[in-house]
């Protein structure tokens, strides 16, 4: 710990990225890429981009990039943002929409699942935003109405991950009512929707005309195969949008570089391309979901690009030193209650059978 480090980074407990391994010959299912390529629209559109505009600057309210989501989601460009992942999204939301600790006014925790992804309490520290994680239920689903309780807002995974279970419209819907007419002040419901592509009519954005606390948060990392290309994307209401572009003007107004604002339009309307891709992956996971039970081993049911899974009568542990023994890269989270499953991201057919192949041989170990 270093003597010129202030007091907040001391405190600081940072997110831990999944393995990006440096060399190869790994079957790489932790990070819950997508394991296809990208449409070959979106090289050509990055090709196309990288002249000689390069010595400008971006586009920094990124319109054309609007203007396409717009389009796709049936909302209004000035209902979009967009930034450098959803991460960086996600970063300027708890920012502009949770109070801090330290505030003026008494500041009442946000509320987020006790089981989901990791950066939400690393956000919640990084501003000083008081929160309470809620037990997810004994199956791992989000039971919806312990969310409706004063609160200084919530977050909602959906599908949750690393579990992979969803919750429906009308869940959240009722939700989103509940807060907008909370007696202590009506306060930001969002909804994380990094993996709703793989679900079945999971996706809310269009439900922001009702709804003026709701705000959806997008990645293309997942859905269009461009994690290596950083955009993602938010859509609510034009007040809550001008709170984003707030902070972001606090920070850095130029958050999307060109390459990746045309990269990510192409994205955006090859939607056909994507149609087929994704398909493929949950065809892929509902096949490999529905043969590990024989195997000897318990799955979550997902509706992500990945499952959550665990070996019957082995640690998560061993499971996941022997996968990585076979060459295997997988996800393991060592924490109460999930310590003994592992994280799974789908693969390609031929990825996916040869999993299934080293866990048929774990099982007779």
């Amino acid at each position: 710990m270093s003597i010129y480090w202030n007091q907040r980074v001391k405190t600081l407990s940072p997110y831990i990225p999944g393995e990006q391994p440096r060399q190869g010959g790994f079957i790489k299912l932790n990070t819950n890429e997508n394991p296809y390529p990208p449409s070959p629209k979106v090289i050509e559109a990055i090709q196309k981009a990288a002249g000689d505009d390069l010595r400008r600057y971006p586009d920094p309210a990124c319109m054309e990039l609007r203007s396409a989501i717009a389009h796709r989601y049936g909302v209004m460009p000035e209902q979009v943002f967009a930034g450098n992942g959803s991460d960086e999204v996600l970063a300027f939301a708890f920012a502009a929409f949770f109070e801090s600790a330290t505030g003026k006014q008494k500041a009442l925790p946000i509320l987020f699942p006790d089981i989901t992804y990791s950066f939400y309490p690393v956000y919640a520290q990084l501003w000083d935003i008081p929160f309470r994680p809620v037990p997810l239920a004994a199956d791992f689903s989000i039971i919806i109405e312990d969310y409706k309780q004063s609160a200084g807002g919530v977050v909602i995974p959906n599908p949750n991950a690393p579990t992979g279970r969803a919750l429906s419209r009308s869940d959240l819907v009722s939700l989103f009512r509940f807060h907008e007419q909370d007696g202590e002040g009506a306060s930001v419901a969002l909804v994380d929707e990094a993996y709703a592509a793989f679900g079945k009519d999971l996706e809310v954005a269009p439900l922001i005309h009702e709804h003026p606390n709701l705000l959806t948060v997008h990645t293309l990392s997942k859905a269009a195969s461009l994690a290596g290309l950083r955009v993602g994307f938010a859509i609510g209401n034009q007040e809550l949008i001008e709170g984003l572009c707030r902070v972001r003007d606090s920070f850095n107004s130029y958050t999307v570089d060109q390459l990746a604002q045309a990269g990510a339009v192409a994205a955006i309307l090859d939607a056909p391309y994507y149609e087929g891709v994704n398909q493929k992956v949950i065809a892929t996971r509902n096949r490999v979901s529905a043969a590990l039970p024989a195997l000897g081993y318990e799955v979550i049911p997902s509706q992500g690009n990945f499952i959550c899974i665990r070996a019957l009568q082995k640690t998560g542990a061993q499971f996941f030193s022997f996968l990585r023994e076979q060459g295997i890269l997988v996800r393991h989270f060592d924490k109460r209650r999930i310590a003994d499953f592992l994280r799974v991201s789908i693969g390609t057919e031929e990825e996916m059978d040869r999993f299934l192949e080293v866990c048929e041989s774990y099982r007779a170990l």
